[in-house]
């Protein structure tokens, strides 16, 4: 089994920035693609952005230009930098990723950000 444990969130001003952290433990070999996903309240969870285990990253266009994923392969971390927040991404966000071994998809228990105006 997999675990996925998010850090980082909490309460900032709008314009502000934060780093989210989520880091795979337990079983966590071979892990492939990681994600971000966020969930408003009394929204769809939507995704965040993506990225390979090779680097490739992908955003959501609401996001382009202010967030950056990354990972560090060597601690099976993946991370998102949040920079210029606005309202809009007030939300709780997971963290998911999947495992080539087995096939499954594993998700974070969330981690919420309040971006206050």
């Amino acid at each position: 089994q997999v675990q996925l444990v998010e850090s980082g969130g909490g309460l900032v001003q709008a314009g502000g920035s934060l780093r989210l952290s989520c880091a795979a433990l337990g079983s966590a070999f071979n892990i492939n693609d990681m994600r971000w996903y966020r969930q408003a309240p009394g929204k769809e969870r939507e995704l965040v952005a993506g990225i390979t285990r090779g680097g490739m990253a992908n955003y959501a266009d609401s996001v382009k230009g202010r967030f950056t994923i990354s990972r560090d392969n060597a601690k099976n971390t993946v991370y998102l930098q949040m920079s210029n927040l606005k309202s809009e991404d007030t939300a709780v966000y997971y963290c998911n990723a999947d495992q080539a071994i087995s096939g499954w998809t594993f998700w974070g228990q969330g981690t919420q950000v309040a971006v206050s105006s």
